[in-house]
Parts: structure tokens; sequence; C-alpha cells
């Protein structure tokens, strides 16, 4: 009897799809619209780099250094820190 029993206890399973470079090039290039911010569901932060984008110029730099920080994170860490623990920002 061949044992079928796999150990992928320590592989983490995406439940769905990692966006870590869309939201990444989002930011970089549309970052001062708040798009990334959209794209990942954080509704409440887009409206406000949003604002910020339009109003003062803030938001754009606001999204490089977002769209950096996420492009640098290992997948494993954004999809945990983005997507499942819900980090707004930075």
């Amino acid at each position: 009897m061949e044992n079928t029993k796999r150990e992928d206890w320590n592989n983490p399973r995406y439940d769905q799809e990692n966006k870590k470079v869309i939201a990444g090039i989002f930011a970089i290039l549309l970052g001062y619209l708040g798009v990334h911010k959209f794209y990942l569901g954080y509704t409440k932060e887009g409206i406000i780099q949003l604002i910020l984008g339009l109003m003062c110029g803030i938001g754009a730099i606001i999204g490089i250094i977002e769209g950096i920080i996420y492009l640098t994170k290992s997948d494993q860490e954004f999809f945990q820190t983005y997507q499942v623990g819900y980090k707004g920002w930075f």
C-alpha cells in the first residue's frame, strides 16, 4: 500500500490570487489617484489618497513609496500583510 499522504502544511495556499505586481505597478504609475488602494479593496484609503493626489500632490509621493514597498516584499509577505491582514497604509 502506497503512502499518499502529502505534507504540505508548511506551504501556504492562496485562496485568492496574489495582487503584488499589479498593485505595485498601479501604485507607481497611478498612485496619485489611489488606484492601487481600490484594487486591493481599500476604498476609504483610496478616496483619501485620491483627494491628497488631486489637491496637493502628496498622494503621488505616497503612491511611489508604496509601490516600491509592495514590489520589494516577498509574495508571501505581501499576501499576508495587504490581502489577509488588510494593512491600509505603508
